[in-house]
């Protein structure tokens, strides 16, 4: 079992009023409704958000409509742009421990980890800032005498972002710098569990010089806020990270208009093991994988395929490390694995594991919910014995659940891996260097680990495979995602008339 960190109560702490940000004011929402998070480790009221309204949401895009149609930011210059998205990363910085205490208490993440996730989130700015100076288009005088093409890149528009509960500062911070650099105004939607941050990122972004309905923040659920946000006809492209199906539906929607979607899915991501491995190595990866934000991350690494020859022996040696992983308190620099979303989330987590065991796993680590006094907890688990059908090997669990899977041969690893409806991440473990590539180039997934797991840099893109997802966020090529196309063919001199009398 692994080691426990009770809980402690939040002392004097009074939950935090927060109202939603519409054309640069911070307003109550149209039903006057408010929403309450109860954080997931002390089991105490830590904030309240504005029950938002379909109304609230039109009256967000109307003002970003506006802000693009009539307003300067998409007529600024990069480089205007640019000093302003880097005021916005100081001032994040400058306010990294607030923002990490708001993710902490509301998604149950621990501290240590939300304090990393601000450190990435201030490069992301930083680089945005320096594609809004990058960005360009093309030109073409290879086209004749009497012709000059011009390719410009234009921002798309209005964008709608939505964000989930599991990283809601850093996933917020993938989405909105790029769109802003390239010149887009914008609808956000946090989840309403982990909103608080999001909208303290408001604050800093009107500090920073952002004007007003360039960014809205509207909180709210789904049904009530999403949903008008995916099918406004005023909205030109929507941006989603969440669940598979609910980008199915957010697909759906956004099709009625045919604005420009951006999906970050789910993901079911195995680590592929050889007998020639660094196995310590490995071991640690491992362990990080499964249990890194409690197993409440799309790029978990929650399927391990292990070459039959070393299973039984690397499986001990994982179940030896897990036992040394703390968990409990998100508020204590020393937990490593905090506690669970919700309670019906924990139910579901147990359910897969309940699932799992019916049809012949077995336990080799865990498998229980915690009861550590306050707070929804589960214990980091390990499933030996899995079978590639059996659903806790096919399906998202999303919690700090790792399904142990074997192998003989290369082309049955490779099966294996690709035998799922999802592609985002994977690994790959071997000293062989033909071995790495032949599984890089083979598994179908976005992003492939070579003898690491759950690296990553705002140079590289993110993103997925099937339904993992649509498109990529990250990289230098991620403000041209926000952008439209426009051919400017310009004629030089004379023309030949179409029309001669004869």
């Amino acid at each position: 079992m692994a080691v426990t960190v009770q809980p402690k109560a939040l002392q004097n702490h009074a939950a935090r009023d927060f109202r939603m940000l519409i054309d640069g004011a911070w307003v109550a929402s149209d039903s006057g409704a408010s929403l309450e998070r109860v954080a997931p480790g002390h089991s105490v009221t830590v904030s309240r958000y504005q029950a938002g309204t379909a109304k609230d949401a039109e009256r967000a895009i109307a003002a970003a409509r506006r802000a693009f149609d009539e307003g300067h930011w998409p007529r600024m210059t990069g480089a205007e742009r640019s000093n302003i998205l880097l005021k916005a990363a100081d001032l994040i910085a400058a306010r990294a421990d607030e923002l990490a205490f708001l993710d902490a208490i509301e998604s149950g993440k621990p501290i240590s980890q939300a304090k990393g996730e601000l450190g990435g989130a201030v490069d992301i700015w930083r680089y945005a800032a320096a594609l809004a100076r990058d960005l360009h288009g093309e030109s073409y005088n290879t086209l004749g005498d009497g012709t000059l093409g011009v390719v410009l890149r234009e921002a798309i528009g209005v964008v709608s972002i939505i964000t989930p509960w599991n990283f809601p500062f850093l996933i917020v911070s993938q989405k909105l710098p790029f769109a802003l650099a390239a010149g887009c105004t914008t609808v956000v939607k946090p989840s309403e569990l982990t909103s608080g941050s999001t909208l303290v990122l408001g604050e800093i972004l009107i500090e920073a010089g952002v004007p007003a309905g360039v960014v809205n923040i509207v909180t709210g659920t789904g049904p009530a806020v999403g949903a008008p946000m995916t099918t406004h006809p005023d909205v030109d492209m929507v941006s989603f990270t969440g669940s598979t199906g609910v980008g199915r539906l957010t697909m759906a929607n956004a099709a009625q208009t045919l604005k420009k979607v951006s999906l970050e899915l789910g993901g079911k991501n195995p680590q592929i093991v050889f007998p020639d491995a660094d196995l310590e190595a490995f071991v640690d990866a491992a362990v990080f994988g499964a249990y890194f934000n409690a197993g409440e991350c799309c790029n978990a690494g929650s399927r391990l395929i292990l070459h039959r020859g070393i299973a039984d022996d690397v499986t001990a040696r994982i179940a030896e490390l897990s036992k040394k992983v703390r968990v409990g308190d998100p508020l204590d620099p020393s937990t490593q694995v905090g506690a669970i979303i919700t309670p019906q989330h924990l139910e579901k987590i147990a359910g897969y594991v309940a699932g799992a065991q019916d049809a012949g796993a077995g336990i080799a680590l865990g498998g229980s919910q915690l009861d550590l006094g306050l707070g929804q907890f589960m214990a980091p688990t390990i499933l030996s014995g899995v079978k590639p059908d059996m659903a806790v090997a096919r399906e998202e669990v999303f919690g700090p659940v790792l399904s142990v899977l074997t192998f003989e041969t290369t082309e049955e690893a490779i099966r294996i891996a690709n035998a799922i409806d999802y592609g985002l991440s994977a690994g790959v473990w071997s000293r062989d260097f033909d071995t790495c590539l032949t599984i890089g180039r083979r598994v179908r997934a976005g992003t492939v680990w070579m003898n690491t797991f759950m690296d990553g840099a705002s140079e590289l893109p993110f993103g997925g495979y099937r339904q993992s997802g649509l498109g990529r966020e990250l990289g230098r090529h991620a403000v041209e995602d926000y952008t439209e196309t426009k051919t400017l063919n310009m004629h030089i001199g004379a023309r030949t008339n179409w029309w001669m009398p004869r």
